[in-house]
Formats: C-alpha cells, sequence, structure tokens
C-alpha cells in the first residue's frame, strides 16, 4: 500500500471527527494495515491494539471468516432494499442476536451506527407510548456523563458537556440523573464500586419534578465508556429497573460498548443481571468490518405497533441500509466467531487484567483504577489550567512506544481485542507504565 502523502496540503481535505484536527495534521498518525492484535504503519512499525480499533474489534483484525463472508456477498447482491423488501441474511441474523440476548428481548431493529441506534430506541420508545394511548409521555431522561452518540436525540439525553455546547437547546423535555462517579468512596475500587446505589434514586426526584405520566424512557450505559469507564456500583442497576417498572418507564441500556463480550457476557444486561426494555448495540455486531447497529427490542413493544390494518407500516421509521446485506454477512460471520468461546476467553482472562491495572496504583499522576471484564480507565491528574492535556501526551507517546490506547481528557481507556493473552496484556501495561513515568 502506498502511504498517503505526510505534506499537510494532502491532509486538509479531511476534516476529522472527535480529533484536534490541527495538532494532528502537523504530525499525523497513520495506520496502514491491521492484523491479530496489532496494528502497521505505513513505514510499517508494528503497534499493539489497547482499544479495539475503537471499541468494536473484539474478535481481532483481519479475520479471514468476516472477510470471506463480506466477499461473497458483495459478489452475491451488493444491496437490496429494506421497505416492503427483505433478504434472508437480515432474519438469519436477528435470529441470531436473539439467540445471545437476555430472555424476553426477542425482536431486532437494524440500524447502521450506535448513533443511529440510540435515536432510533427513543423514537420507539416515544412512539410506544402513543400507540398505548398514553401520548403524554414523551419526556427522555439521560444521565449526566452519559455519551449516547452524535444524534440530535443521543446528544440531547447524554451529559458530556463539549459534545453538547455548540448545538444550541436540543430536544426538549429531556432531563438528566446524576452520573454514578464517586471518587470520595470508591477510589481503586476492583470489580463494581460498593458505593453508590442510592445514586439511582435520583429518578425519583425527576419522577417528582416532572411526574411519571410525562416521562417515556431512561437511558444508561451500564458500563460509562467514553466520559472515562463508571462503573456501575453494586445494586444501581437493579434499583434503576426497580423505579422504571414501578412508574411505567421504558429503561433503555445502551450496549453500544459492553455489548458482545467486553464484561464477559454477550450482554451487560446478564453480566449485572438486570434486563431492559432495550438496548442499543453497534461497534462489535460486526467486529467493526461493516458499519452497522441495532435496536433489541422486548416482545411487548413489539407487539404493541402490530394492530391495525395488516397491510399498513406499522412504524415511520428505518434507514436505507438498515439490515444492508453485506453488514449482515459481516454480522453473521462474526457472531460465529463469538460461538467458537470467545466470551469465555474474555472471562478467563479478566483476572490478570484487572491485576495488571491495579499495578499501576501509586505511579507518579496515576489517581485512579476502574477496570470490569476488558476495559479498564486510568485516571491521571489534570495539569492545573489545561484539563486534559497529560491524557493527549499519554496517547502521544504510547503510539510513539507501539500502543494504541484511548484518552478521554485526562483518563487513560483501554477495551482490547478479546483475543489478548497474557503476554499481551504484559506488554501492555509494561508501555504504559514507561508512559505514565515519563509524563510531565
Amino acid at each position: 500500500m502506498t502511504p498517503p502523502s505526510s505534506k499537510r496540503a494532502a491532509l486538509e481535505a479531511f476534516w476529522m471527527p472527535f480529533t484536534a484536527n490541527r495538532q494532528f495534521k502537523s504530525a499525523p498518525r497513520m495506520l496502514a494495515r491491521a492484523e491479530g492484535m496489532h496494528y502497521w504503519t505505513p513505514e510499517g512499525r508494528q503497534v499493539l491494539d489497547g482499544c479495539a480499533g475503537l471499541w468494536c474489534v473484539n474478535a481481532g483484525h483481519g479475520r479471514r471468516e468476516i472477510t470471506e463472508a463480506v466477499a461473497t456477498q458483495i459478489a452475491t447482491m451488493d444491496y437490496a432494499p429494506p421497505f416492503q423488501m427483505g433478504h434472508p441474511l437480515a432474519f438469519e441474523l436477528a435470529n441470531a442476536l436473539i439467540e445471545i440476548a437476555p430472555k424476553g428481548i426477542d425482536h431486532v431493529f437494524f440500524t447502521n451506527s450506535g448513533s443511529e441506534a440510540v435515536d432510533t430506541a427513543l423514537k420507539i420508545a416515544i412512539a410506544w407510548h402513543r400507540v398505548r394511548g398514553d401520548a403524554a409521555r414523551t419526556r427522555l431522561i439521560g444521565r449526566e456523563r452519559g455519551y449516547h452518540g452524535v444524534g440530535f436525540g443521543g446528544i440531547s439525553v447524554g451529559g458530556m458537556v463539549n459534545n453538547r455546547k455548540y448545538f444550541g437547546a436540543l430536544l426538549p423535555g429531556v432531563d438528566h440523573i446524576r452520573h454514578t462517579h464517586d471518587p470520595a468512596r470508591n477510589l481503586y475500587s476492583r470489580g463494581l464500586p460498593a458505593h453508590g446505589a442510592e445514586f439511582a434514586d435520583d429518578l425519583e426526584r425527576l419522577v417528582a419534578l416532572h411526574d411519571a405520566s410525562t416521562i417515556a424512557a431512561v437511558i444508561v450505559e451500564p458500563i460509562a465508556g467514553s466520559t472515562g469507564v463508571l462503573l456501575p456500583p453494586r445494586g444501581y442497576l437493579e434499583r434503576l429497573r426497580a423505579i422504571c417498572t414501578k412508574h411505567g418507564i421504558l429503561l433503555i441500556f445502551d450496549e453500544v460498548i459492553t455489548g458482545f463480550g467486553r464484561t464477559g457476557s454477550a450482554f451487560a444486561a446478564q453480566e449485572f443481571g438486570v434486563v431492559p426494555d432495550m438496548m442499543t448495540c453497534a461497534k462489535g455486531l460486526t467486529n467493526g468490518a461493516i458499519p452497522m447497529g441495532s435496536v433489541l427490542v422486548r416482545r411487548e413493544i413489539y407487539d404493541a405497533f402490530m394492530t391495525g390494518p395488516e397491510q399498513a407500516v406499522e412504524l415511520f421509521h428505518g434507514y436505507t441500509y438498515s439490515a444492508h446485506p453485506v453488514a449482515c454477512a459481516a454480522g453473521l460471520a462474526t457472531q460465529r466467531i463469538y460461538r467458537e468461546g470467545l466470551f469465555d476467553h474474555a472471562r478467563a482472562m479478566a483476572p490478570y487484567w484487572e491485576n495488571a491495572v491495579h499495578s499501576l496504583k501509586g505511579r507518579r499522576h496515576v489517581v485512579d483504577l476502574r477496570c470490569y471484564g476488558l476495559v479498564a480507565g486510568i485516571e491521571l491528574e489534570p495539569r492545573a489550567g489545561l484539563a486534559g492535556a497529560r491524557g493527549y501526551e499519554a496517547l502521544v507517546a504510547a503510539f510513539e512506544k507501539g500502543l494504541l490506547m484511548r484518552t478521554t481528557g485526562d483518563t487513560i481507556a483501554l477495551s482490547p481485542p478479546l483475543i489478548i493473552e497474557r503476554a499481551d496484556i504484559d506488554r501492555i501495561f509494561e508501555t504504559l507504565a514507561a508512559v505514565i513515568d515519563s509524563l510531565t
């Protein structure tokens, strides 16, 4: 492969997402090839993938099974319209997802990304109340520090300030419960934090403020990833589920990051023993090979729409590329790989991973460590008046030392491919220790 020119002018046309464009284009970090646990730069330098691309390449890079499935499908049928038409792979993939979903969730609506999945779930929630004669329930509740993609619905219910502040008032009638981060009581927790289940009761405050009869749904990430890996306190999700049930409010889990083995279970809903009314998925659905998302829905929600004349469209919503045949082929190949025991492997690696994460305790600049399954947040002390600067320095230094990781502000976020072995974990944390020690 011929690498793109590193000259600044050749890089200007691409407005890069969630990137400091001017900084990047003055010193680009390019990736040219990937296989297994690694990327390679155009110059041939190997880089260990500590974040599964962008939380999505759960089965590792360059899986031949996915490549062959995609090539076969695109040669057989490149596209099929999803409106009033179907193709077999869409139904096959939906059934494969239902097989691993929590009991009671048994319908799938396909989208093209996590952002679209979130907006779809929010629309379904409002429409569900309406078709049941409860049209006053239009209010949506998110959580502070939550991330639900970048659609107008997702950033409205999301609670990350920089994602919201440039875009005005967003959707009306949205409110937020408090986040679960409680460093005063939960620093350096192993597993789920012991304190904070009562934070779920903040939903009761909003019910009292707005009245339950106006609230359609609550959406949360079981583990808040993009804000710096915030774990649910023990009992928190159970409490949130009970409050939603009590007041007739739908509970949506955003499992775009936690889905497909990240916690050791197929979904975090199963890991934590709490079944929501809907789940949004993407990323690991196709191992990142082809863009695809989905909303997994309880039967009761689907059935409520299945009324009226049979020839009538029940839900006026969808995308040109919903259940795209090539994406479905990638999704099916990915699910077959997962069934070979990859989630069990992730669970087996988790204790070793946890010990490696906590080996960084006491290092200079490290102020907290959070991990569960094969995900971790390493929080660094910010520089005075320069929030995020130390995190960015760590990102660049790690890449130069052959490690790809994510940072959110001053928190290093790790989520490696689930194929990871102990030697890979050792290398990740040996590199991170050297990086952290080098930070100014």
